[in-house]
């Protein structure tokens, strides 16, 4: 089933994203990356990008800082608190890859932030920065219900493709697995394992190479997307793991569902 309901606030939101994301600079990188696992027991700046210093605009209630984005005690950890920066009152954290990957097994192993108004989201994007059509492909928990996750695609800036899917025991919770297998005709999105929802139609599925980012922020304007904010106090997203394998590439771990599917 999907939720016509929720896709004009996210378009908005995407399409501000689109126009700011000039703010991160432009990095001449492969076109195809090359399969990895990141445990995020260490940074490596080469790599990974920490966003600081902008938002990505008025939907958008907090500053990106370098200040919330840490890798501890193999986690990546990002934040969202009450520290003011820049012109918002409130501060949190992404990262994204340098380089950019295509088709493909994502899939990382998450614990999310509690709070309505609060978004914990694991993504691929790439956009008119990049000289390329805005693409993207969302895991996303609202803190509104992290019983679920949010499903959905853009292509060429178009989405409206948005599927709700139950994370049993809560998202925010305990760890969590969640994966997307993208191809050229055909992508199939994961929860602990199992199929929860697959793509055939192909003006639904993204052709371009993209980023993957993962980020934690918040909202005072998108209530009907993403709740009411209601913030009690700093609160932390957790990623425990990250892999990308490429298609008919080994499997990077051993619970990967590429290792089922490859």
């Amino acid at each position: 089933m999907t939720y016509p309901a929720l896709s004009q606030p996210r378009i908005v939101a995407a399409a501000l994203i689109a126009i700011t994301f000039g703010a991160s600079p432009a990095f001449s990188q492969e076109e195809n990356g090359k399969s990895f696992i990141e445990n995020f027991d260490s940074m490596d700046r080469s790599f990974w990008y920490v966003s600081d210093g902008w938002n990505n605009g008025p939907h958008q209630n907090c500053t990106w800082s370098k200040k919330l984005v840490a890798f501890e005690s193999g986690h990546l950890e990002l934040g969202f608190s009450d520290e003011k920066a820049g012109d918002r009152n409130y501060s949190c954290g992404e990262i994204q890859t340098k380089g950019r990957y295509r088709y493909g097994t994502y899939e990382a192993r998450i614990k999310t932030a509690p709070g309505s108004g609060l978004n914990s989201a694991f993504f691929t994007y790439i956009g008119p920065t990049d000289k390329k059509p805005h693409d993207e492909i969302d895991m996303e928990i609202l803190g509104k219900n992290s019983n679920q996750v949010q499903l959905n695609q853009y292509i060429s800036a178009k989405g409206g493709n948005e599927k709700l899917v139950d994370v049993p025991g809560g998202a925010d919770k305990g760890f969590n697995d969640y994966a997307f297998i993208w191809e050229p005709q055909r992508l199939r999105y994961y929860v602990n394992g199992k199929m929860v929802h697959e793509v055939t139609d192909p003006s639904k599925i993204p052709q371009n190479a993209q980023k993957i980012f993962f980020s934690l922020w918040g909202t005072d304007t998108l209530k009907s997307w993403m709740g009411k904010f209601d913030y009690s106090g700093p609160v932390t997203m957790q990623v425990d793991r990250f892999a990308f394998t490429a298609l008919g590439d080994k499997c990077q771990f051993s619970e990967s569902v590429a290792c089922q599917t490859n």
